[in-house]
């Protein structure tokens, strides 16, 4: 009886200090899942402040500026003319096939197209719009 009371003993032991050591246990499971948290966080807010940096000195190269002004807002140097395309759909859809290893030589009636589009051109009635005084445009002499 004395090994089994002994053995009672222990257990009531060992059952109180994991009652006690539980919280304890768990509050310090949860810091160390909260710093690892926390840590991330400052990972994450160092690598955008090196890109801030980063970002920062390209704005101090006037080169850089000068790139993005062109490509932002469409600015051109004096003297320059700036073409803008709009809806170059065709040419993106373009650009997705595939070049080929081999000449193809393409059959074309130049002259018959060049007569297409004369007769097309002439014979063809023209909206309001084209007639219309607003919708000329001046251009200003380089």
């Amino acid at each position: 009886m004395r090994g089994s009371g002994f053995t009672l003993l222990v257990m009531g032991i060992m059952i109180l200090a994991v009652v006690v050591l539980a919280p304890s246990i768990k509050n310090f499971v949860e810091q160390r899942a909260e710093i690892s948290e926390l840590q991330r966080s400052v990972d994450e807010a160092k690598t955008q402040s090196q890109d801030l940096d980063e970002e920062r000195t390209r704005w101090s190269d006037p080169a850089y500026i000068r790139a993005q002004a062109r490509e932002r807002l469409y600015f051109v140097m004096p003297g320059e003319v700036s073409y803008l395309v709009l809806d170059d759909i065709a040419v993106a859809q373009q650009a997705e096939q595939p070049a080929s290893d081999s000449v193809q030589e393409t059959a074309s009636d130049w002259a018959g197209s060049l007569l297409a589009s004369l007769a097309v051109a002439g014979l063809g009635d023209p909206s309001t719009d084209e007639l219309a005084p607003d919708a000329v445009e001046s251009v200003p002499a380089p």
